[in-house]
């Protein structure tokens, strides 16, 4: 540790090989205890604790100052180091075979009694950790995710920079493209009625790069995007963004397998030599409900309306004869209060019902419907599923995307409940061959799955004008425990085939031009074929950390709101500020 004025070393950093050192330590009073007379002070500094002694015996004056120390006071002491009384280690601390015991002590700064306790035993709620921010960073549990995060970025650029990527950073203020989530908007001042977006991503900067001819860029971005918050999501959050020149999808699939590889072998010590699970958008539909699931267990679920059709049950019949699917999930043996209860969560989730049987011995199935199913039917479910005795059949009879988004939750639910997987496992997957398009019924026209400048696979191009539901783009998510950590693809580098895509989702060329010309004018000068991906560094750094809520891992993170309960923004704006920025604010209320 780098010495400065105030310290030698830190409150972390002291062990029995420096007993006999004379030190200068600096930081909060922790805890103090008052055992006979001698004061015994926990210090706390970000790097640790070390226990101070104040012995009136060997100096009164500091042990007299000491007497009046409270909770959160800074200070500095000198002293020397000595090994702790016998049977008064404290295993738990580095710092846990020695003391200081104090020669001198100078306050540097007092405190109030904090509003929230400096424990990681007793957490306060979400706003009250939001607003005292500044001490809810004091806990230890907070500084070590902050660390984490640190040693996380780190790593990556290690990473980056020995495979030739340049970190290059892209502008915050931006024209307002449509990205798929609402753009914060900026005034001009000196361009009256002119405005700026914040970046949701980006996106086409960096393909405007690999157009330079900076073949191979990364970038911790920040994006910023007006959306409904949740425990995955952040109104700004930081992005590992990366964008490769002549390379394919299978290239960039490979590099970022390795980057989390390195990652977390470096940030947490675990070793991963499997590659990742490949499924296609397809496959991970079919199999677990889902375009981003978790594989650390099984449940896969089963489209059993070939069967269902078969059978005497009308609930099944009608709903297949008005064009749904009957699909099923193969549950763990449990009571029939158990299956009770998962009718009822799925019924919350939009379930009009939910059809259950369970396995009786060889293969009959036993429930309230069994009596529709003859002993065909029931065999050839039990042979689909290889379901075993005392597993329950679970069904959901619905539109496909209906019965694919229950199941899906139920086989969550289910894994959680029944401790199907392992906290501490790391299981990615890749999901590929998305739909380039999905038709919008709100507003009965094409939209892009993930955007616009993903590449449709060739044998797809001729659909585009012709089918687009059949268009296949060259798209590609990576996945850790059924949370997507990144979204890539390669890109359209063709403006042909740029304006072909455009036309799909509706834009006129002279649309195209208006939104997104500056980036066609570029193709024109020849652009090289390139790909990449936008990987969600918050959530990942969260993962490994053992939470799914990113703000652990951000400094200062927003409410479910958008708000900074501690800095109080969103805030009024001064009217001179909003003159100068040309905005009445009851023009913007009328509209």
């Amino acid at each position: 540790m780098y010495k400065t004025h105030y310290r030698t070393n830190t409150c972390g950093e002291l062990a029995k090989e420096d007993i006999g050192k004379k030190v200068v330590l600096a930081g909060w009073d922790h805890s103090r205890r008052d055992h006979g007379g001698i004061i015994f002070i926990d210090l706390r500094d970000r790097f640790g604790m070390t226990q101070v002694v104040f012995d009136p015996n060997h100096n009164k004056s500091s042990h007299t100052k000491a007497e009046n120390l409270r909770s959160e006071f800074i200070i500095q002491i000198k002293g020397a180091v000595r090994s702790r009384p016998q049977g008064m280690t404290n295993e738990k601390l580095k710092t846990g075979e020695i003391e200081v015991l104090v020669d001198e002590i100078d306050l540097l700064s007092r405190a109030d009694t904090p509003v929230i306790e400096i424990d990681d035993r007793v957490v306060a709620n979400d706003e009250m950790r939001l607003k005292y921010r500044f001490l809810d960073l004091r806990r230890p549990i907070m500084i070590k995710n902050l660390e984490l995060r640190n040693k996380a970025m780190m790593a990556a650029r290690e990473f980056f920079e020995s495979h030739g990527f340049l970190d290059v950073e892209t502008p915050i203020l931006v024209r307002a493209t449509p990205e798929g989530a609402r753009d914060y908007i900026v005034p001009s001042r000196v361009n009256p009625g002119k405005f700026y977006a914040l970046p949701q991503s980006p996106q086409l900067y960096k393909q405007i790069l690999m157009i330079s001819g900076i073949d191979r860029y990364y970038q911790f971005a920040r994006c910023l995007r007006d959306e409904d918050l949740r425990a995955d999501r952040q109104p700004e959050h930081t992005q590992m963004d990366l964008e490769m020149s002549f390379a394919n999808s299978e290239d960039i699939m490979d590099f970022v397998e390795s980057l989390f590889k390195h990652m977390l072998k470096k940030v947490r010590g675990i070793t991963i030599k499997e590659p990742f699970t490949i499924l296609t958008y397809k496959e991970s539909m079919d199999k677990y409900g889902i375009d981003k699931p978790d594989i650390r267990f099984g449940l896969e679920l089963h489209n059993v309306t070939d069967i269902a059709k078969e059978t005497d049950f009308s609930v099944f019949k009608q709903a297949i004869n008005n064009g749904s699917i009957v699909k099923c999930i193969c549950a763990p043996e449990m009571s029939r209060k158990d299956v009770e209860t998962y009718i009822d969560f799925c019924i919350k989730k939009g379930a009009k019902g939910m059809a259950w049987m369970k396995v009786a011995d060889g293969k009959k199935l036993e429930s309230n419907i069994a009596k529709y199913f003859n002993e065909n039917t029931q065999e050839q479910l039990i042979d689909r599923l290889d379901a075993k005795k005392g597993e329950v059949i679970m069904f959901i009879a619905d539109k496909e995307k209906v019965a694919n988004q229950l199941l899906s939750e139920l086989r969550l639910e289910l894994g959680k409940n029944f401790k199907l997987y392992n906290d501490d496992d790391f299981r990615f997957c890749w999901v590929k061959d998305f739909p380039l398009y999905e038709w919008n019924d709100k507003e009965q026209a094409w939209t892009p799955c993930h955007h616009i400048f993903s590449m449709p696979k060739k044998e797809c191009l001729d659909f585009l004008e012709k089918d687009p539901s059949k268009v296949l783009a060259d798209l590609f998510d990576v996945v850790l425990n059924g949370l997507e950590l990144g979204s890539g693809s390669i890109r359209i580098n063709d403006p042909d085939i740029q304006k072909r895509c455009m036309k799909v989702i509706g834009l006129t060329e002279d649309q195209a031009m208006d939104k997104f010309g500056f980036l066609i004018e570029a193709y024109k000068f020849g652009g090289p074929p390139h790909g990449g991906m936008g990987l969600g560094f918050d959530r990942f750094v969260a993962l490994m950390a053992g939470t799914t809520d990113i703000r652990e891992v951000i400094a200062f993170p927003k409410n479910k709101s958008a708000q900074n309960p501690m800095d109080g923004s969103p805030s009024d704006v001064d009217p001179q500020q909003l003159r100068e920025a040309h905005i009445r604010l009851d023009i913007v209320k009328k509209q």
